[in-house]
């Protein structure tokens, strides 16, 4: 296969025998941005990963039973970070267990249909351990670019005081779309005098107990936040600002999104919409009563062409129905344990909660040219082509698909770096003595 990479392995082959420059700055990149001796520079034969949540796991699991050893770099000290430090406590799959499985290995028999927070990351972590991927934790990567003069990546990361430099031939951007909390900017914060933080920071509504908390966000998170409060005694008000697809979680007794993707193989996309804002209809009554209305295009297209994921109602509209949970518009400003909403109501409140969702931080660190947008961190081609770039760069987990979009990643990522390291698995040399733990 004559591709850029075998010109790559070939011409440095050839250094690597006869360049005595060559070799020289390759002792030298330890130190090329540092005199601190706590820096050093680290060869890695195979693929680093930038992420240890679902979808680092996955690609790293394809790339193994392929034979292709793979380096993983987490930010964290666990893997599944997102799931294990920012999620709350009552928190379940929306979809069957079935539609959430990596690659490779299923859920155990014996878990529900909807897997628990605990359960979900019992599951990742039996599956790190059955295809021995150890991720190097604590480890923040703050630059990545392409070395064209090599033809390898340079990754520069921090251990606390400890930064390392990973040189690489092919480089997997896993952080994903949830990297970084959305918090946005609201008039008079700094004057509130109350709890605000994001659902990132909120584990259950206990804290809450007694207590007159408004939601911001009315996605699966902010409906979900809203009936948690509910549970433990708070008085919930859900800021709903823009238009939203609530759907029954089950209808005809089964899944929606499994009956959903069963209907789309016979059916266009607009015809399964209607069928499922009909049986919606019957369900749950006209919800643009409740000041939630429907957006004009159905919630599968809505899905395909924005990414914006329909509610999976589980329990939450009921207590809208019965005025548990007030339903208010967007919010001008903040005033002392007082808000002002755009239609100049105001109300007082003893806690904001962020249900605002995440973004990518990839432009942050990851200088490259065209595959990612700088506006927003996903891939700038759309599904199903979102996942290679040029020099060995490549994107798992930015499909807006879930789980499913991982899987199918993943694997076009493994086959196609098991193609180029058949062709020359042989010709690797180590930069240092640090050599890091691989998943091999």
């Amino acid at each position: 296969m004559h591709s850029w990479m075998d010109n790559c392995l070939r011409e440095l082959e050839g250094k690597q025998a006869h360049d005595l420059l060559f070799i020289e700055k390759m002792k030298n990149y330890s130190s090329e941005s540092s005199s601190c001796s706590r820096e050093r520079c680290v060869w890695v034969p195979g693929p680093v990963i930038v992420g240890a949540g679902p979808s680092g796991l996955a690609t790293a699991a394809y790339l193994k039973e392929k034979g292709v050893p793979s380096l993983i770099l987490e930010r964290y000290n666990c893997i599944a970070s997102l799931w294990q430090l920012k999620t709350y406590d009552r928190l379940h799959l929306h979809l069957p267990k079935q539609f959430c499985e990596l690659p490779l290995m299923g859920f155990p028999c014996d878990f529900p249909t909807y897997p628990t927070k605990q359960q979900f990351i019992e599951y990742l972590e039996r599956y790190a351990e059955r295809f021995a991927i150890r991720p190097r934790f604590n480890e923040s990567v703050r630059h990545a670019e392409f070395d064209g003069s090599l033809g390898f990546w340079k990754v520069r990361s921090f251990n606390r005081e400890v930064a390392t430099e990973f040189v690489c031939r092919w480089l997997i951007v896993a952080t994903g779309e949830n990297a970084e909390a959305v918090v946005p900017e609201i008039e008079g914060t700094g004057e509130f005098g109350g709890t605000v933080k994001h659902t990132s920071l909120y584990k259950s509504g206990e804290e809450f107990r007694g207590k007159r908390v408004l939601v911001v966000g009315c996605g699966n998170s902010g409906m979900e936040v809203c009936l948690d409060l509910c549970n433990h005694n708070a008085t919930p008000s859900l800021v709903v600002r823009d238009t939203v697809h609530i759907l029954p979680r089950e209808m005809l007794g089964k899944s929606t999104f499994g009956l959903s993707m069963w209907l789309l193989k016979w059916l266009p996309i607009r015809f399964v919409d209607q069928f499922l804002l009909i049986v919606s209809w019957f369900m749950l009554g006209d919800t643009a009563r409740f000041g939630l209305d429907r957006p004009k295009l159905g919630p599968l297209q809505l899905k395909n062409l924005s990414g914006k994921t329909p509610v999976l109602d589980v329990g939450t509209l009921a207590k809208i129905k019965s005025g548990h949970i007030k339903v208010r518009p967007g919010i001008k400003r903040l005033k002392r344990y007082t808000v002002e909403f755009v239609d100049r109501r105001t109300e007082n409140f003893d806690a904001i909660i962020l249900a605002t969702g995440y973004k990518s931080n990839v432009p942050y660190w990851l200088k490259e040219g065209d595959m990612f947008s700088k506006k927003d961190g996903f891939p700038t081609k759309p599904f199903p082509n979102g996942w290679k770039g040029e020099n060995g760069l490549y994107a798992v987990g930015f499909t807006k698909r879930g789980l499913l979009g991982t899987s199918m990643d993943a694997k076009r990522i493994a086959e196609d770096i098991e193609r180029c390291w058949k062709a020359k698995h042989s010709t690797t040399f180590s930069l240092s003595l640090n050599v890091p733990r691989s998943n091999s």
